[in-house]
């Protein structure tokens, strides 16, 4: 193109410098024909070459663009399957970032999740719709991204990571067990008496919340050991524990630390002990040697007295 337009441009000024010289005009300055030139070969080589200068509305709409045949297209019942899991997906993850900070996704999020699997289990089962056909090809395996796969199992991962489900009750209809239902009630006593005594001395709230902060870890312990925790519990025991050492400067002795404490004093002290037993030893070991001698060197002197007698 940019070759085109140049030889178009040649030409026009070939023209020019021609009629220029026939009609006389030889004397003219190299300026004028310069001018000239330049106020005539562009609208030369527009008029030789138009260029194409598309409109704002010289593109069709996206809408207007023809639709896919009728067998690659997916039935109204799989693209309501579609909508509602589209629906149940932007709640649960809604109600997951809400519920971040304090962290409560396994209490306040169970219901949307498990709303969100029953959509997609229907999704990829082999279950008929009402034009008896299945929709876990057309929605789940029909393109490589598996888009609807891979959200699913990103939050499936999430919930796994979470143990959520050891804070819930097992089968079909789920809800917060008796374990994590009691724990949040102790849980919530001892905020409470954190509460009460925060304003004044830190020493007052150390010596009154001890109890129910002791019973809290105890039930903590429990349930971490008995494998009922989840992540809700431990990040509210986290904050808690935080509470109670760095903001409220409270010392708690934890039960576990005890035999720590008692093996390690008993290996400091073995050294001692061990050099008092064999000092002790050697020195009852000095006296039996000793003993004979002296009761010989009596018994020697005894004789000597008798026979002198």
């Amino acid at each position: 193109m940019y070759f085109t337009n140049n030889a178009a441009l040649l030409v026009v000024s070939m023209i020019h410098i021609h009629g220029l010289v026939s009609s006389g005009g030889v004397n003219a300055t190299v300026s004028e024909a310069t001018e000239k030139l330049a106020t005539s070969a562009p609208l030369a080589a527009a008029g030789s070459f138009p260029v194409y200068m598309p409109g704002a509305d010289s593109f069709p709409s996206l809408n207007m663009l023809a639709a896919f045949p009728e067998d690659q297209e997916i039935s109204g019942y799989c693209r309501e399957l579609l909508r509602i899991f589209g629906q149940r997906y932007v709640a649960l993850s809604n109600c997951l970032v809400v519920a971040a900070r304090p962290l409560k996704v396994c209490q306040n999020c169970f219901s949307s999740y498990g709303s969100l699997k029953d959509i997609y289990l229907n999704i990829s089962s082999d279950e008929k719709g009402p034009s008896n056909e299945s929709c876990r090809d057309s929605l789940l395996r029909s393109d490589r991204l598996m888009l609807l796969h891979v959200l699913n199992t990103t939050l499936d991962e999430l919930w796994t990571n979470s143990a959520c489900d050891n804070c819930l009750t097992k089968g079909q209809v789920q809800n917060l067990s008796d374990d994590t239902l009691y724990f949040m009630s102790y849980l919530n006593q001892t905020l409470t008496c954190f509460e009460t005594y925060q304003q004044g001395n830190h020493s007052e709230l150390c010596k009154n919340c001890n109890n129910t902060y002791k019973g809290l870890n105890v039930l903590y312990g429990g349930m971490e050991k008995n494998g009922t925790m989840c992540i809700d519990i431990e990040d509210a025991m986290n904050v808690t524990r935080r509470l109670w050492s760095k903001s409220f400067n409270c010392s708690f002795p934890r039960e576990e630390t005890i035999p720590v404490i008692a093996v390690s004093s008993f290996m400091l002290f073995l050294p001692i002990i061990f050099y008092l037993s064999s000092f002790l030893h050697s020195e009852q070991k000095k006296r039996k040697l000793i003993h004979p001698k002296r009761a010989k060197s009596y018994s020697s002197l005894m004789n000597i007295q008798d026979k002198m007698s």
